[in-house]
């Protein structure tokens, strides 16, 4: 759904399956090993495809089309809002999180194209909802909390880089055990009126 958006939004010709975008470092001949083990290393678990370049103009193109994914992926439905949600987990537990997330998602009555960082396991679904649609919203909030559910169950967070706001607060507890009391007694202390960003990130009484 990510490329297929993509496509849609900036005219390109991404085929419509999951890509993986990946810099080197290096001088030229060190990039250019590095890409020959990398495009061996694709071909060895299924990869198809592979392609590099040493191009900057080739290179901006893609990152520019990640750094306009949200954007695109908002145009793919028109007048719809997105509800982004996000995880991370151990990079080992990185391809059952992502495939069972998707599952959830293609079981539900909304879209939701998923991206991510994940070379350090954190990865995005941003759900499309009818604004207006008081069962797809609920079907977003459903499919965020069984992303969380799904996270601490294989050793990760409930947030990536999203942040807990208030959405997640009912997780804290889960993930951070007797942690999470002891954060909420500092606030306290601190901030007893609890004037500073009240109703967040820790427990509140």
């Amino acid at each position: 759904a990510t490329a297929a958006a993509f496509n849609l939004y900036a005219s390109a010709e991404m085929a419509e399956k999951p890509h993986l975008l990946f810099e080197l470092h290096g001088s030229e001949q060190s990039v250019a090993e590095h890409a020959h083990s990398f495009g061996e290393i694709c071909s060895a678990v299924g990869g198809e495809a592979f392609q590099w370049s040493s191009q900057t103009e080739e290179r901006t193109a893609l990152w520019t089309l990640r750094h306009n994914a949200y954007y695109a992926i908002l145009a793919s439905r028109p007048g719809a809002r997105a509800i982004v949600t996000d995880i991370c987990v151990p990079i080992s537990q990185l391809a059952e999180a992502v495939e069972e997330t998707r599952a959830d998602i293609a079981a539900s009555p909304i879209t939701g194209p998923i991206l991510g960082h994940v070379g350090d396991g954190n990865f995005h679904a941003i759900l499309l909802i009818d604004p207006d649609n008081a069962a797809e919203h609920s079907a977003a909030l459903r499919l965020s909390d069984r992303m969380v559910d799904r996270a601490m169950h294989l050793g990760g967070t409930a947030t990536g880089e999203h942040g807990v706001g208030m959405g997640k607060l009912k997780f804290m507890d889960q993930e951070h055990g007797p942690a999470w009391g002891l954060m909420g007694d500092l606030k306290r202390q601190l901030d007893p009126q609890n004037i500073l960003n009240p109703g967040k990130l820790v427990q509140q009484n």
